[in-house]
């Protein structure tokens, strides 16, 4: 278990600070980018190695993820768009996104979309943990 933690963790930095400098990320939030990052798919990992369902896991790792980067980017003055975008890379599910296309285009329609519908529901969870992880740190307006 901790190999394949370490591996994962190691992965999903090297992946996400690759995408941070393709998408040319300020220089700063590369290395906080990748880590929050890698915290994220390191929780969707374990979620899923102690039997969470993948729902559950996308969601949370992307709560997660998107609570860290409001930190960081509060702490670091800079828009949470750059974090958060970064910290989500490794959660897409781009290898099944992928697989869909492959079966379709094969003629495996309906298994194409059985896979895309699972890729859909994962891309969900990703929003709807970005959303609410966003409205983490906010804070109310003081009225009157």
């Amino acid at each position: 278990m901790i190999k394949g933690l370490l591996i994962a963790l190691a992965a999903s930095f090297i992946g996400s600070l690759g995408f941070a400098v393709l998408l040319q990320a300020p220089k700063k939030s590369l290395v906080a980018g990748a880590a929050i990052g890698a915290v994220s798919y390191a929780l969707y990992w374990l979620l899923l190695y102690f039997g969470v369902s993948e729902l559950l896991a996308m969601f949370a790792g992307a709560a997660v993820g998107s609570l860290l980067a409001q930190y960081a980017a509060r702490r670091m003055r800079m828009i949470a768009t750059i974090f958060i975008t970064i910290a989500i890379i490794p959660l897409v599910p781009g290898l099944a996104l992928c697989r869909c296309m492959t079966y379709i285009a094969q003629g495996e329609s309906a298994l194409g979309a059985q896979v895309g519908l699972n890729a859909m529901q994962d891309i969900l969870m990703i929003a709807l943990g970005i959303s609410v992880g966003s409205l983490g740190l906010h804070r109310k307006k003081k009225t009157g």
